[in-house]
């Protein structure tokens, strides 16, 4: 036995999924978990997430599911008896826990080594000021920056780094958090404040602004040996000032010249030996042109660990950073190491790159109409896509169209000066889009360039992308081609129909009357002024008075034209003349050696000409695509990545061959070893069928990525009809998916089974909602139908609110109806999770939700088993379930919501597909449904399969992470709309110690004593003077000092001087000011009752055990054995 394999190696995940750290950390302890056991290493593992592949239990050789906290961790350090700890792979929040498990003497006590980077350099590069001196030891520049630990001392900081504005930063915080570029005297001093307490060693940095530089980072790798290699370098294209996590990011970079780089690759191998750090890092630089050949530069900080950027540098080169950091964190050397990309290189070679990538983030501002989201130094961001291309042009567009991101304005009722001002100047999500509709409007280059400061580079390449769009306008589509359009977007460009679910930008038809509002004109390029755009152009669609605008076009969106020809243009024309993508490997080494690893993008390939394919399949195996979920957004998270690579692994256990068709560069599924097969591309239904085509797949599979893979189900059934492919779509049809979506339908499914529904029905129009909700009787339950995540739900009980809610919140319309529905008040919903194969129905769990009906499933803690239902609910629910699944010829995944009421089981709404909930359910029977979906899907059958449905005997609690404290201004309180970014899970032996793990794992911990607020003077609570409100507030009595205060004002007033420390209430500033002060709060009735709970609960066991090895019962759900 060697070294390696006497080990225990003690791996500390990130947590749940929020902005500023998602999913690539769990693709990097993924990737580390089977590197070390590569290694012959026992792994275990702890983490607080359910929804990912890293909790998997066969990740691992021992799985925990529970909070990352140091009183968890030392209990399992307590149980495993680890030799060492790797702390950089579980982002930020690995790392503090790990320095917190040293300062308070636990590695010590157990002898547990920090493996890799040591405890020293970590302090080192999260200390600012100790990092500012080792920088310039080494007579490295870095920025002007002073380290306080008080408010009284801003002014002086200020005037030593050169007068405002100044960057304030703080240390051991993750995405930004806390950060800012500011300007003001006394928001600088409210920044500091805030800043002080999130800081985990209570200081701030105090640093001159740079803004305008070019921001970049450099992936660099060392081994115990000092050897060290230049992974990659990636280069923002917004300039400094914008966290590069909100920017689009492309490597290799473009603009620094080949000296400034030279300059900077040395400094990054100089700063990484000097602070003697082991496996992977990110260095971070700004630079700007100071006139001599290499420019001037700055090292701005190091992130002595796997970073976020280490995804996509990883899927970026094929070199798998997380791997390589777990083996040199065991001791080995680069040279040791394989690149099991080329099979014949090792660690130790560079990547070098024959290609451009493009990343660009995606932002939640359809859910929070009421926050700001101009881009800054602090994250907002909840995930990114990802695109490789032959150009940065093909790649853009490319990254764009897999963003699946909706531009929040309509650019054709734009005026230039509102265009340069809020969408060109400012930087937010939209200026991209921005960019193009500027030179669409014959802005010139320099123009554009002085007023986003966007490098004139990057900028002729939008102006390309534009012109070839108005070329396609006129019938030259292959210049249309060559930059990255598709054939439908072009289409669309040319007058024609748009077929597919989203486009990267088809320039906006008509616009204002006047280029400016006061009559102005733009200067064109040529010297001719920007044309005044007429206020109707007739289009294809004969919509003048709604034109589609630069906008990202998706399925609920009219069809996209803009001709100038009036030739009815089809996707066939624009087929037959221009060239096919072919598809290229990606290989790491340029096309050095060749790669024996299946990971590809596609590319027209203007610059070469070669025409040449590199997909190396089989065609005589039998394959499947799996389609993933794209970009992590809220209603969509990284959940449909660990159903997609379950799926995988099934159809590889039944021997079939598996190619993933994916873009997020965060996850597990674009790993280039989970498949067969990876294609790197944008979820549109004619890229998915170019995969299809090139692999000669029998199947795709479109169940498991969620809302994205399910809307290409209907345009990729006609692109593969249209192409003549012998492919077919596997599972439940695509009709019946629809059928589960179209309320009337479904409705009509409903009556005809006798299934209770609420009361309720689509409404085309204004007067239709205003009669449906007077039939129904108010409050009712309205939102737009073919929506992600509960988007634009809203509780109204008026006429008046629902008047205000459809002139501000949803456009009603014959294509875009809403649904209105009867609220079922005080009842309790339920989510059901099975597994059909058209005949036979597995019930995988029910859950129930902690909170009563108006707040989003997506948005309630649940738990499982349910604890409300007696036996005849239960079996009401099952035979609900058993139902639905065969009316729908469900094979494979379902999810039913129902909502209990007086005894009565009512179906809320059923989806034929992947849930948010398969994880959790898995994790927490034993019982893994995903799997058992692919294989019924491929054609066998639940029989064959001898599973049996597992009951937990324990309670499992699912909660969520919700991202206010990212987000200013936006609503903290919990409602019927899904704002939650990720979850966690805690399991005890009651509700009340799960749910107090579970809240621990969110990171608000329920204090046990102290000053509380019980405010019940909102309409969801009981009143005070109720029996229900007497009740509660005596029980909270009994472990609180209770205070209450007449006014809002000195509400928020002692929130801010840190005079309470729990509150229970719905009064939204309040609220807001407890997430700026980090005060636990529930603000609803029903976690205040479990809270309650839970304190209750406080001196049970924690009750940490492996996942795997908690006790479950062989039981049907809903009909117990012994009956």
């Amino acid at each position: 036995m060697t070294a390696d394999e006497d080990r225990t190696i003690l791996l500390i995940g990130s947590g749940p999924i929020k902005i500023g750290q998602a999913a690539e950390f769990d693709y990097s302890g993924a990737q580390a978990c089977r590197a070390l056991q590569e290694e012959g290493a026992r792994v275990v593992l702890v983490n607080s997430n359910p929804a990912t592949i890293m909790t998997d239990p066969e990740m691992a050789d021992a799985v925990y599911i529970e909070p990352i906290n140091t009183e968890a961790i030392s209990e399992i350090i307590r149980k495993e008896n680890p030799d060492g700890v790797i702390a950089g792979l579980g982002g930020q929040t690995g790392l503090n826990v790990t320095a917190e498990l040293a300062e308070e003497g636990v590695l010590d006590e157990y002898d547990v080594d920090v493996m890799g980077t040591p405890l020293d350099t970590i302090y080192a590069t999260e200390d600012r000021d100790e990092f500012r001196q080792r920088m310039e030891a080494i007579g490295e520049p870095v920025p002007r920056s002073v380290t306080i630990d008080a408010v009284d001392e801003i002014e002086e900081a200020v005037e030593q780094v050169g007068g405002l504005p100044v960057i304030m930063r703080t240390t051991y915080t993750l995405g930004g958090a806390g950060s800012g570029v500011i300007g003001d005297m006394d928001e600088l001093k409210e920044a500091v404040r805030k800043g002080l307490r999130l800081s985990r060693d209570d200081r701030v940095m105090i640093t001159e602004s740079i803004d305008g530089w070019v921001e970049l980072e450099y992936e660099v790798m060392r081994d115990a040996d000092d050897s060290c290699i230049i992974i990659c370098n990636m280069e923002n294209i917004d300039p400094m000032g914008i966290h590069t996590g909100e920017s689009t990011v492309v490597t290799p970079s473009q603009v620094i010249p080949d000296e400034g780089h030279q300059v900077m690759r040395d400094t990054a191998l100089k700063v990484i030996r000097e602070l003697g750090i082991q496996g992977g890092c990110n260095i971070q630089f700004a630079w700007h042109d100071d006139g001599t050949p290499g420019g001037e530069y700055r090292v701005v900080e190091v992130n002595p660990r796997v970073s976020r950027s280490s995804a996509l540098a990883s899927k970026a080169t094929g070199y798998p950073i997380a791997r390589v950091t777990a083996k040199v964190a065991l001791g080995k050397r680069l040279h040791e190491i394989e690149n099991e990309i080329t099979g014949e290189t090792t660690a130790a070679f560079e990547p070098a790159i024959d290609y451009v990538v493009t990343k660009v983030p995606r932002w939640p501002i359809d859910k929070f109409t009421d926050v700001e989201f101009e881009l800054g130094p602090a994250m907002k961001s909840t995930g990114e896509a990802m695109a490789i291309g032959r150009t940065f042009e093909e790649s853009l567009l490319k990254a764009l169209r897999s963003s699946e991101y909706d531009p929040a304005v309509e650019f054709s009722e734009v005026f230039n000066d509102e265009l340069e001002d809020e969408y060109l100047e400012r930087p937010s999500p939209d200026r991209p889009y921005a960019i193009f509709e500027a030179f669409d409007r014959g802005y010139s280059v320099e123009q554009v360039a002085e007023i986003t400061e966007i490098k004139e580079w990057y900028l002729e390449r939008f102006q390309r992308i534009a012109d070839a769009a108005a070329a396609a306008t006129e019938g030259d589509f292959q210049a249309a081609a060559d930059v990255g359009f598709t054939d439908q977007e072009i289409t669309a460009i040319a007058g024609g129909e748009f077929q597919d679910t989203h486009a990267s930008w088809i320039p906006a038809i008509g616009g204002p009357e006047e280029t400016r509002a006061d009559g102005g004109e733009v200067e064109a390029e040529s010297g001719d002024a920007a044309t005044d755009a007429p206020a109707e152009t007739e289009s294809a669609t004969d919509a003048p008075a709604e034109t589609e605008s630069a906008a990202s076009t998706s399925a609920e969106s009219e069809p996209a034209t803009a001709s100038t020809t009036g030739d009815a243009v089809t996707v066939d024309d624009v087929d037959d003349t221009t060239s096919d993508r072919d598809f290229k490997l990606v290989d790491t080494c340029a096309g050095e050696f060749r790669a024996t690893t299946p990971y590809y993008y596609s590319a027209r390939d203007p610059i070469s000409g070669l025409d040449r394919d590199e997909v190396l399949v089989d065609r005589e195996v039998e394959s499947v695509v799996v389609v993933g979920g794209g970009p992590i957004r809220i209603g969509q998270g990284v959940e449909f990545d660990y159903c997609s690579v379950h799926a995988v692994r099934a159809l590889e256990e039944l021997g079939i061959e598996v190619h993933v068709v994916n873009n997020n560069p965060e996850t597990v599924s674009t790993d280039y070893d989970t498949s067969d097969g990876l294609f790197f591309e944008p979820i549109t239904a004619e890229e998915v069928a170019d995969v299809v085509e090139e692999t000669g797949a029998e199947g795709v599979m479109v169940q498991f990525g969620g809302q994205t893979s399910v809307d290409i189900g209907h345009p990729l059934e006609q692109e593969l009809d249209r192409r003549g492919l012998d492919c077919e779509i596997l599972g439940t049809s695509v009709d019946a998916m629809d059928l589960a979506e179209d309320r009337d339908r479904f409705n009509r499914l409903m009556d005809d089974l006798g299934i209770a529904q609420p009361e309720g029905g689509s409404a085309t129009s204004e007067q239709e909602a205003l009669e449906l909700a007077h039939e129904i009787g108010y409050p009712v339950l309205v939102r737009p139908s073919y929506v992600l995540g509960g988007r634009a739900m809203d509780i109204v009980y008026s006429d008046e609110d629902l008047k205000e809610y459809i002139e501000e919140a949803v456009r009603v319309s014959p294509d875009k109806p809403i649904l209105v529905d009867e609220f079922l008040e005080n009842a309790v919903e339920l989510d059901v999770d099975a597994v059909s194969d058209g005949e036979d129905v597995l019930i995988g769990g029910i859950m129930e939700h902690v909170e009563s009906a108006g707040v989003h499933s997506g948005d309630s803690a649940c738990m499982i088993p349910p604890r409300s239902l007696g036996r005849d609910v239960n079996r009401k629910v099952r035979e609900t379930t058993e139902k639905i699944a065969r009316a729908l010829d469900t094979v494979g995944l379902l999810n039913v919501q129902l909502a209990v009421k007086d005894g009565e089981v009512y179906v809320l709404e059923a989806n034929p597909r992947s849930s948010r909930t398969v994880p959790f359910v898995s994790k927490a029977t034993g019982v893994p449904i995903a799997k058992l979906a692919a294989k019924v899907m491929a054609s066998e059958t639940l029989e064959d399969l001898d599973i049996t449905e597992q009951v937990p005997k324990q309670t499992s609690i699912k909660e969520v992470v919700l991202p206010f404290d990212r987000l200013p201004g936006s609503d903290p309180r919990l409602g019927p709309e899904m704002k939650s970014t990720g979850e966690v899970m805690g399991t005890a032996d009651t509700f009340g110690k799960a749910y107090q793990k579970a809240q621990m794992a969110v990171g608000k911990p329920i204090p046990l004593e102290g000053t509380a607020v019980i405010d019940l003077s909102e309409s969801e609570f009981p009143g005070r003077e109720t029996e229900a409100g007497e009740q509660l507030v005596e029980q909270y009595g009994e472990y609180f000092d209770l205070v209450e205060f007449d006014t809002e004002e000195a509400f928020v007033e002692a929130i801010e001087n840190e005079e309470v420390d729990l509150i229970v209430s719905r009064q939204r500033k309040p609220l807001q000011s407890a997430v700026e002060e980090e005060i636990t709060y529930f603000s609803t009735l029903a976690s205040a009752k479990a809270a309650l709970e839970a304190i209750e609960a406080a001196d049970e066991p924690l009750d940490v055990q492996p996942v795997g090895q908690r006790e479950k019962r062989d039981e049907y759900w809903g009909q117990p054995k012994a009956e």
